[in-house]
């Protein structure tokens, strides 16, 4: 999940595998999987670096004994 600020500064917080795009222009729009859409103040690399960032963060947790034997 993703934090981000829409232009009437409140923020949103979006789970980053559902975007399907993200447009570029004099605002940028989040478009996601189930049609929805987000204009937000953070600009597409800074999205992309809040994605990175959220997603190394997962990856790095490690396993618990319960995962592992799942």
């Amino acid at each position: 999940m993703i934090r981000l600020t829409r232009l009437n500064q409140t923020e949103v917080i979006l789970n980053s595998d559902l975007i399907e795009h993200i447009e570029m222009g004099a605002d940028t729009v989040v478009r996601l999987t189930n049609g929805s859409s987000f204009v937000v103040q953070e600009n597409p690399e800074r999205i992309l670096e809040k994605i990175v960032d959220f997603k190394r963060r997962i990856l790095s947790q490690p396993l618990s004994a319960e995962q592992i034997s799942a």
